[in-house]
C-alpha cells in the first residue's frame, strides 16, 4: 500500500514523500496517528500543489533577500568615534554599532545576522557580512572615522 507521510518518520520518510508499506502498518498505526495519509490520486495531486505553492513562495522569500543584500551593499555606513594616540579607538566597534547605524539608514536587521569575527579596533573601511537568508549573504562597507573633539 502507498502512503504520502505526514511527518518525518525515521527509517520510512520524510514529510511529502510517497513510500510502499504494509497494509496492516499503514492502516493501523500510520494513518490512525495522522503520520500518513493514503496515497490516491486525489490526494497525490494535492500533494504536488502545495509543493509546487511552496517553492514559489520559497523563490520570493529568496528573490526579496537579494533585494535587500543589494540595498545593504549600496548602503554607505560611517561611524564617528573618540581616539586617542596613534589614532587607536577608545573602545570599539561592535555589531551593535553597526545594527543602530543601519536602522538609523533605513535598513532594518538584526544584530545576531550580522558576522563580526570580533569587534572593529582601528580607523579605516572595514568589510562586515549580514546573513540576509540562508542562502543569500550581504556585505557591508563600514568606514570608522575621528570623531571632533
Amino acid at each position: 500500500m502507498q502512503v504520502i507521510l505526514q511527518d518525518n518518520i525515521e527509517n520510512l520518510g520524510k514529510v511529502g514523500d510517497i513510500v510502499k508499506v504494509k497494509p496492516g502498518y499503514a492502516r493501523n498505526f500510520l494513518i490512525p496517528r495522522g503520520l500518513a495519509a493514503e496515497a490516491s490520486t486525489r490526494n497525490v495531486s494535492q500533494l504536488e500543489h502545495q509543493k509546487r505553492a511552496a517553492e514559489a513562495k520559497k523563490g520570493k522569500i529568496k528573490a526579496d533577500a537579494e533585494k535587500l543584500a543589494k540595498s545593504f551593499e549600496a548602503a554607505k555606513l560611517v561611524l564617528s568615534r573618540q581616539v586617542g594616540e596613534e589614532d587607536k579607538l577608545f573602545g570599539s566597534v561592535t555589531t551593535m554599532d553597526i545594527e543602530a547605524g543601519l536602522r538609523a539608514l533605513g535598513l532594518p536587521v538584526d544584530r545576531k545576522a550580522i558576522n563580526l569575527p570580533e569587534p572593529i579596533k582601528t580607523l579605516g573601511l572595514h568589510e562586515v557580512s549580514i546573513k540576509v537568508h540562508p542562502e543569500v549573504v550581504a556585505k557591508v562597507r563600514v568606514n570608522v572615522t575621528k570623531a571632533n573633539a
